[in-house]
């Protein structure tokens, strides 16, 4: 839709490998497929939630590509000089400040008129490896790593909170209309629908949480804090909002000792980092292992094949792991 080519802010070197990248993109797959200069709306999405609402909310009349290709850690992700290209080359750009510091530079650079950041849209909070109520019990201090600095910073995992993500939902939604007002009535419409899905989702937590054996759960690192805080449970993370980080020696007795005290069962980990610290603990705490999806990204390995499905099964296994009633 963007028929104006603007410059793009990339060296000279980089300028005709990223122009080669394009006339190629529409020959791959949905998340490669070309992002700028459709006869649609063109959003580029910085990972899959941020893509997920651009889809839902536009429908027909957007072409939504997203940075981060299925199956890759969006913590991780370097933006290349094609991906470059592509934002420039698009109407609107959907993403998560803090989380993608290469995406949040490329945007920063680029020349888009609609930048929408999910960040902006909902409250966004300092979260450690322990978050929810149970967290308080321990001591007055913020956890500190091995080196002693706090675990803790402005935790970018909102899509987690069906209640959160809505917010930023409604966000997009009205950014959309802005930018296209030729089609504000179908983004209104479709926010709409989304909202009440979210809603409904929101629902089934609550009632499916609310009389637990236990209210402590254990991650490989921090993605659910706000899921926690929202539900009454508490999440003990492995290790902090990075999922590479490691935990130090005193972190791993230190869940060990606490598991036993507050009846913990399982230990979770997720399908796109490595799952060998998460069945370590569990295989020397005699705990079970199971899957609890951040949805940074779907895959063959999802349990489902979109948010809301991966979030059903998200909850169907906090409830076994916490002995729901």
């Amino acid at each position: 839709m963007n028929v104006v080519r603007r410059r793009l802010l990339i060296p000279a070197a980089a300028t005709a490998a990223a122009a080669i990248g394009l006339t190629t993109l529409s020959a791959c797959s949905n998340d490669s497929a070309a992002a700028g200069n459709t006869d649609k709306f063109d959003v580029v999405a910085s990972f899959y939630p941020m893509a997920f609402l651009a889809e839902q909310i536009g429908g027909k009349y957007v072409n939504v590509t997203s940075l981060t290709e299925p199956g890759q850690e969006p913590h991780d992700l370097e933006i290349s000089a094609k991906q470059t290209a592509q934002l420039q080359e698009s109407d609107a750009v959907v993403y998560l400040k803090g989380l993608q510091p290469s995406v949040d530079d490329a945007v920063d650079q680029s020349e888009i008129k609609t930048k929408i950041d999910a960040a902006t849209l909902t409250s966004l909070e300092e979260h450690g490896t322990e978050v929810g109520g149970h967290a308080e019990e321990h001591d007055d201090e913020p956890a500190e790593d091995e080196h002693g600095h706090e675990e803790s910073g402005k935790d970018p995992h909102i899509w987690l909170d069906p209640v959160k993500y809505a917010e930023v939902a409604k966000g997009v939604g009205a950014a959309l209309e802005k930018a296209d007002p030729d089609h504000a009535d179908t983004y209104k419409t479709n926010t709409e629908a989304l909202v009440e899905k979210l809603g409904a989702l929101d629902g089934q937590f609550e009632s499916g949480l609310k009389n637990t054996k236990t209210k402590v759960f254990i991650t490989t690192h921090a993605a659910f804090g706000y899921l926690a805080e929202r539900y009454g449970l508490t999440e003990e993370a492995i290790s902090g909002l990075d999922p590479e980080s490691e935990p130090s020696a005193a972190r791993v007795k230190e869940l060990e000792k606490m598991a036993k005290a507050d009846g913990v069962t399982t230990v979770f980990y997720e399908t796109l980092v490595s799952d060998k610290t998460a069945k370590t603990i569990a295989a020397d705490a005699g705990l079970k292992t199971d899957v609890l999806d951040p949805i940074e990204g779907i895959t063959e390995k999802s349990r489902g094949k979109d948010y809301f499905s991966v979030q059903e099964a998200n909850l169907k296994a906090l409830q076994t792991a916490l002995g729901a009633k």
